[in-house]
């Protein structure tokens, strides 16, 4: 059991630290890295999974720059798992969009980061697990994205 007493001061930020870190080594030891796919790659596929988005946007969301992310989408369409078309109607923008590959491949690991999380989360029952989730939804929908 956790002493919350002794956890009172410790900053929120440190906190979701320490618990992002223990989720993306436990990922990334036993998701990712059999599948050769870096954490970023995952977070680009895991973004492109609702709709199509430029680079900017993505780069936006996930608070990388927009070089950082060209270089992701372009490794993602090395693989086959991103496409993006050699030219839009108007605009510049060359939305990224899943390949069907893409789409299978989040299908394959999705349900294996459940069961990584649940190794990290292994202290918390279900009710928690699901309280977590619904407190960080709540949080982060009153956070400001520049």
């Amino acid at each position: 059991m956790v002493d919350m007493e002794s956890l009172r001061d410790e900053p929120l930020g440190y906190l979701l630290h320490r618990l992002t870190a223990a989720l993306r080594a436990e990922v990334a030891a036993t998701v990712l890295e059999p599948s050769r796919l870096s954490a970023p790659e995952y977070l680009c596929l895991r973004m492109l999974l609702p709709s199509p988005k430029s680079n900017a946007q993505l780069a936006r969301e996930a608070q990388v720059s927009p070089q950082a992310m060209n270089k992701v989408v372009r490794e993602l369409q090395d693989r086959g798992l991103v496409a993006r078309p050699a030219a839009v109607s108007s605009g510049r923008s060359l939305p990224a969009t899943l390949t069907r590959e893409g789409v299978a491949t989040l299908a394959r690991l999705d349900p294996k980061v459940a069961e990584a999380e649940d190794r990290v989360l292994v202290q918390l029952d279900e009710r928690d697990r699901r309280e977590l989730r619904r407190l960080l939804v709540a949080a982060g929908g009153g956070v400001s994205r520049r």
